[in-house]
């Protein structure tokens, strides 16, 4: 999974990517100190894992893992070349989903690009630079296909969906509310691979103040809850500076930092929840003296290609899964002591994989 952390200047957006990856991307206030896109490698937390680890006494033990890409602050005019320009746009079509991070705090001694903190408006001018650069897309595609379109039905039906969308996006309104008529027109549209079609998570970064309530007494929060509710994205609330402090401590310490702040997980745990669901991802588990691992798979995948994750042989040679619930599995105390007690299932090639399913695959190639 491949996340985008996108946002204004000075909005607390290399503060958070630090937090998140202690990968120590420069953080300053003023715009554009972050000048290259910055990338890191993050382990998704799951406690599953250690006990797995421990019943197994395993080798080696392998979380899912998150590829945070921090983008440098967009502006408004950034799609023609203002500030560092639409070059930062291109690092995020490569993305699964993008975190929004929005300013939702007062501070007159951080610099606030527009002067003022408004996050529909910060929101507003984001949006409006991505659906431009995917105006920019659709163009260059309307003038390839046009030449090729008089003498050619699949190439005039294509070019009938780019003015389509043309037509949408000059509305400013944003790729992922338009409508496709057929499969066809929406295989076309995926592969337009557009900005503004991607999923969205908003971090509303307040102060530590509001941590507690989850920001609840904050005005700028639930503006921004409002706005995300009307376009089915997610939000999450987030002090980056406090998970800049949070990401130096050790497990045991952080745990009671946490404690004393009145919150029961980080907001890294907070944004992988977010993305989890509105990516519609899963992890299911194996376990083993070698390794035990999360493998990530999309809600509904069936048997077989959630062993083709761990290796293409083994959906090609698919035989049967040996599934047991992780809770049953714990109980029981090992995997004999639950297959005697008839929680150890075998699945067939239509069986989908659920969350928290720790598999054994049978297969032959």
């Amino acid at each position: 999974m491949k996340l985008g952390i996108v946002g204004l200047p000075n909005v607390g957006k290399s503060t958070l990517f630090n937090s998140l990856t202690k990968a120590g991307a420069e953080s300053a206030n003023y715009p554009f100190c972050t000048i290259d896109p910055n990338v890191g490698i993050v382990a998704v937390p799951d406690q599953r894992l250690k006990v797995l680890g421990d019943l197994y006494h395993t080798e080696k033990i392998v979380p899912a893992a998150i590829e945070f890409v921090d983008i440098a602050g967009l502006v408004r005019g950034a799609s023609k070349g203002e500030g560092l320009g639409n070059q930062f746009l291109s690092h995020i079509r490569e993305v699964d989903a993008i975190v929004h991070v929005v300013r939702c705090f007062e501070d007159t001694n951080v610099i606030h690009v527009d002067g003022s903190v408004n996050p529909l408006r910060d929101i507003e001018t984001i949006n409006l630079e991505l659906v431009f650069s995917d105006l920019d897309i659709i163009e260059r595609r309307i003038s390839r296909t046009a030449k090729g379109a008089k003498n050619d039905k699949a190439l005039a039906k294509e070019l009938a969906l780019q003015e389509r969308l043309k037509a949408h996006l000059e509305e400013g309104t944003l790729a992922k509310t338009f409508q496709t008529e057929d499969d066809e027109e929406a295989a076309l549209f995926a592969d337009y691979n557009l900005l503004t079609a991607k999923p969205v998570i908003y971090a509303a970064n307040v102060q530590d103040s509001d941590l507690a309530d989850d920001g609840v007494n904050n005005e700028y929060v639930q503006l921004v809850r409002k706005f995300a509710e009307q376009e089915a994205s997610e939000v999450f609330v987030i002090c980056a500076q406090i998970e800049q402090e949070i990401a130096e401590l050790e497990e045991d310490e952080k745990k009671m930092f946490l404690e004393d702040l009145g919150l029961n997980e980080s907001g890294l745990e907070k944004l992988i929840k977010a993305s989890y669901h509105i990516l519609g991802l899963i992890s299911y588990l194996t376990a083993g003296p070698k390794e035990t691992r999360a493998w990530t798979i999309k809600v509904g995948t069936k048997a077989p290609q959630a062993a083709g994750k761990i290796h293409s042989d083994f959906e090609r040679g698919f035989i049967r899964a040996e599934i047991v619930n992780y809770n049953a599995l714990i109980e029981c105390g090992n995997f004999n002591a639950a297959k005697d007690k008839g929680l150890v299932r075998s699945e067939g090639k239509e069986y989908v994989v659920q969350d928290g399913d720790v598999v054994l695959f049978r297969f032959n190639v």
